[in-house]
């Protein structure tokens, strides 16, 4: 089955501009064209369009998410330039992790005392000092 570029904007919540902009820069080489030049999603492309936005997501930069698109259309003797890539953003993304589950435990521990009035009163004196 193909799917066109609003269809492809629609299920994965990007703006066709978007999807636009990620095939000017590269990102989406495999993407097919109809006679009349408009793009054309297979099943295929519409994983290669899920993988660019979990790198997006995970804040991997457009240059690299390209790099990994031209390693990927290189073929088979890139698969270890791959995986280092995709193991170097894991560690990112896993410190990433940590850093925000740090800043929730605060979020929340700011919400236990806006739960209990008295402790709030008693750390704060009514007065909100952190």
């Amino acid at each position: 089955m193909n799917y066109t570029i609003h269809e492809v904007a629609n299920k994965f919540g990007l703006s066709t501009h978007t999807l636009r902009y990620y095939d000017k820069e590269g990102l989406m080489p495999f993407i097919g064209r109809t006679k009349s030049g408009n793009r054309v999603f297979s099943e295929a492309d519409l994983n290669w369009v899920k993988m660019v936005c979990c790198l997006k997501d995970t804040g991997m930069q457009i240059k690299e998410i390209k790099r990994y698109a031209d390693l990927c259309q290189q073929g088979m003797d890139t698969i270890n330039e791959r995986k280092e890539m995709l193991v170097e953003h894991r560690k990112q993304v896993l410190k990433q992790m940590e850093e925000l589950k740090k800043n929730l435990e605060l979020i929340d521990s700011k919400i236990a005392i806006y739960d209990d009035p008295e402790l709030a009163e008693k750390m704060y004196g009514g007065l909100e000092k952190s």
